[in-house]
């Protein structure tokens, strides 16, 4: 079903003011499947769907706003990325990007490891049944009871971040009679070619021990006479949202040249390295993201290559894709409130949402695709700002784009590739309620986090 146009705003694309967009499409009903879900198509009724339920039935069950999880896609991601790498690496899911009990459950059956950075993640990976074992645990400033709970419960490696943390675990893991199983994190110098707060592999910035100056080479000093700490290798992260894989070529040489260093001094041959996660994925046609055996092929190839010329035997490689998993099988479902044309810019569309449940755009100037979804349109495409409800002029979900010229309070749009980051970075701003996460599979939905309730805001406030 469609409606007809009416004016409201600029829609050609020359009269057009300079921004963050493309040329319009040349169907704005077509929902371009690098972007979305794999199960998410549009049904004889115009609507969109995921799993083969109708928007118009998700909000009428769940409300909006929403994020809703193509269950089957984050599976078969999964199973790719495992596929990929085999069974001489470890895949580890990088839970930050996204970390409920129900996703603890899935990476346990698909068989991957699971990379958490707090002590809340942790208990949500053991409260679901993930194997210490099978856990790394992540971060710069690791308080002591996180640490003690890791190596407690038997956590399969923990990443060192700092020389005093280098100290303090093999302290607590003394205390406990255990060797820990360590690697030490390092920057390479590689400038990651993404956003600056989301790169991580230069100098200077609040991650890992540098290279430069030997501090890395003093790190592995200090950790081989420690008999809390069993070091098995050196991991690496380089950024965020990255295409390239340059920069991961340099990376890995650094990295084995270290690992050169470490046998020729100390005789030991460390026996794995972990380059960390960081792959982008499509949040707009113009992006073009790797397919996981691209990036395992090219990753093995590189270390192999640079550890033939160090005559170095070959170490295990982990990764810890996050965002490549969980980021394309979810988009988040909003309901038109207003429509604000301003003549000569653009059109303002306000959902129900904004910055609470996605502050990538306001945090990184993020960009990211709109649909409208509860319907089709013939309509002309008409240049639009998706904002929110809060009292921000930042609150912006999407800077840019192009939506139908007819669109009205009450359609529902969806931003697509919205799996990684904006559920976990989601704020109570405003005394907003945090959006529920509804998987869906094979014609069934559920909830797998609930919406957050008035009550849940008043229970912490205890004043």
């Amino acid at each position: 079903m469609s409606r007809s146009a009416h004016p409201a705003g600029p829609r050609h694309a020359d009269v057009l003011p300079e921004g963050h967009y493309s040329a319009p499409p040349a169907d704005l009903n077509v929902l371009d499947p690098k972007v979305w879900a794999r199960t998410v198509s549009r049904n004889d009724e115009g609507q969109a769907t995921v799993g083969g339920l109708s928007v118009t039935e998700l909000a009428e069950e769940f409300g909006t706003p929403a994020y809703f999880l193509d269950e089957s896609d984050f599976r078969a991601r999964c199973r790719a990325w495992a596929d990929a790498f085999g069974r001489d690496a470890d895949v580890f899911y990088a839970g930050k990007a996204f970390l409920s009990r129900a996703v603890v459950r899935w990476l346990t059956e698909e068989g991957l490891n699971l990379d958490v950075c707090s002590g809340g993640e942790l208990s949500t990976a053991l409260s679901a049944g993930m194997p210490a074992e099978r856990i790394a645990f992540h971060g710069n400033n690791k308080s002591e009871e996180e640490i003690h709970r890791a190596v407690s419960v038997g956590v399969g490696r923990i990443v060192l971040d700092s020389f005093q943390e280098i100290v303090r675990v093999a302290h607590i893991a003394q205390s406990l009679g255990k060797r820990q199983r360590v690697q030490i994190r390092v920057t390479v110098g590689v400038e990651a070619h993404t956003h600056e707060f989301i790169a991580t592999a230069h100098e200077d910035q609040k991650f890992g021990i540098a290279l430069a100056g030997g501090q890395a080479a003093e790190a592995v000093r200090r950790a081989l006479k420690l008999d809390g700490l069993e070091l098995i290798g050196i991991h690496s992260h380089i950024g965020s949202q990255i295409f390239d894989m340059a920069g991961f070529e340099v990376s890995a040489r650094r990295v084995v040249q270290l690992l050169a260093e470490v046998r020729d001094e100390h005789g030991v041959e460390l026996p794995e390295i972990d380059l960390g996660g960081g792959l982008g994925i499509a949040y707009t046609s113009d992006d073009d993201p790797r397919e996981p055996h691209d990036i395992a092929k090219a990753l093995k190839e590189i270390v192999a290559r640079e550890c033939e010329a160090a005559r170095l035997a070959t170490p295990r490689i982990s990764v810890e894709p996050g965002r490549a998993i969980v980021g394309p099988t979810a988009f988040t479902l909003y309901e038109v409130g207003t429509v604000k044309p301003l003549e000569g810019l653009r059109t303002y569309v306000s959902v129900d949402g904004g910055m609470s449940d996605n502050i990538r755009t306001a945090l990184y100037d993020a960009e990211y695709s709109v649909a409208l979804v509860s319907r089709t349109s013939d309509a002309a495409p008409m240049l639009s700002r998706v904002v929110g409800k809060h009292c921000e002029s930042g609150d912006i979900v999407v800077r840019d784009a192009f939506l139908p010229a007819d669109i009205a309070p009450g359609d529902l749009i969806a931003v697509p590739a919205t799996g990684a980051y904006c559920r976990s970075m989601a704020s109570n701003y405003n005394h907003a309620l945090r959006p529920p996460v509804v998987a869906v599979r094979d014609g069934e939905a559920r909830v797998i986090v609930r919406r957050e309730t008035e009550e849940d805001l008043l229970r912490l406030d205890v004043g």
